[in-house]
């Protein structure tokens, strides 16, 4: 359907989007192959579905609204793994908006990470951290931005506000970013 055809419907225009999900093939857990994940986004009425690498990056198009498509994905991964399973949606215009407001984009990307949260973090999040050694922290509007110097394998830097988030690496975000950005 052309764009002024879905218009004139009272159809929603599609939007890109990126789901991200938390604490799916790390560390042996929340096993998910990415076939099955891009099945399930199909199957919940996503579009020109794709996945990126196997750690629960997905990203596609969709006339739903951001609450409505979290709220599908999150049933069908339910359904799947008969246990709630978190996920993080952004939009493809978000996505772009982390990558331009990265505090830390002098450093290595390997070595940044955005940790994605629903809501904006609380304004004392970075007051709570605990156990920063070397690390450098700063609040996005719905992310935590950290600088990992040494490696995120070797922190001992514990964020309470990010408890229910998901952290990806510079790396991720910006390709994650360029993918949806090319739908």
């Amino acid at each position: 359907m052309a764009s002024e055809d879905l218009e004139r419907s009272g159809a929603r225009r599609l939007t890109a989007f990126v789901a991200l999900l938390r604490a799916v093939n790390v560390g042996g857990t929340g096993k998910l192959p990415m076939a099955d994940l891009k099945r399930l986004c199909e199957q919940a009425g996503m579009l020109r579905v794709s996945t990126y690498i196997a750690s629960g990056n997905v990203v596609f198009e969709s006339p739903l609204l951001e609450p409505e498509v979290k709220a599908r994905l999150g049933e069908a991964l339910q359904s799947y793994a008969g246990r709630p399973l978190g996920v993080l949606v952004r939009t493809a215009a978000e996505m772009a908006a982390v990558v331009r407001a990265n505090p830390f984009a002098d450093k290595p990307p390997a070595k940044v990470s955005a940790i994605f949260l629903d809501a904006p973090p609380p304004t004392n999040a970075l007051d709570e951290a605990i156990g920063a050694t070397v690390e450098a922290l700063a609040l996005g509007l719905r992310e935590i931005y950290v600088h990992y110097p040494d490696g995120q394998a070797e922190t001992k830097l514990k964020i309470p506000a990010a408890r229910t988030g998901t952290a990806r690496n510079f790396n991720t975000v910006t390709k994650l970013a360029a993918l949806a950005a090319a739908l």
